[in-house]
């Protein structure tokens, strides 16, 4: 099992910043990815960014980012936790943020990969 709890969710306005945190606990060394994702009212929960965290992998550190978030948002570790730093927040960035959990190399943007959720965090960008 592993515990994840994000944090840092909020109202900001537009071209504002936010940092989320996701706190992680239990079987760690299960993990090969570490993901952030966001959904939307209305709208189906989609991939933000992802990070390789297996020590066992060689593309270890690796990260990948969402066309939509690339150059505002930086995802990142620090020690036990999960960070996404966003940048130059717009509108269209509103939604519930999701730390995610996967053990399967491979497919890093595909939520049925992940094993693990978060409760999710709101983050709400005012025009």
């Amino acid at each position: 099992q592993v515990q994840l709890v994000e944090s840092g969710g909020g109202l900001v306005q537009a071209g504002g910043s936010l940092r989320l945190s996701c706190a992680v606990s239990g079987r760690t060394f299960s993990s090969y990815y570490m993901g952030w994702f966001r959904q939307a009212p209305g709208k189906e929960r989609e991939f933000v960014a992802a990070i390789i965290v297996a020590a066992i992998s060689w593309s270890g550190g690796s990260i990948y980012y969402a066309d939509s978030v690339k150059g505002r948002f930086t995802i990142s570790r620090d020690n036990a936790k999960n960070i996404l730093q966003m940048n130059r927040l717009k509108p269209e960035d509103t939604a519930v943020y999701y730390c995610a959990s996967s053990s399967h190399p491979g497919s890093y943007w595909d939520m049925g990969r992940y094993d693990y959720w978060g409760q999710g965090t709101q983050v709400t960008v005012s025009s």
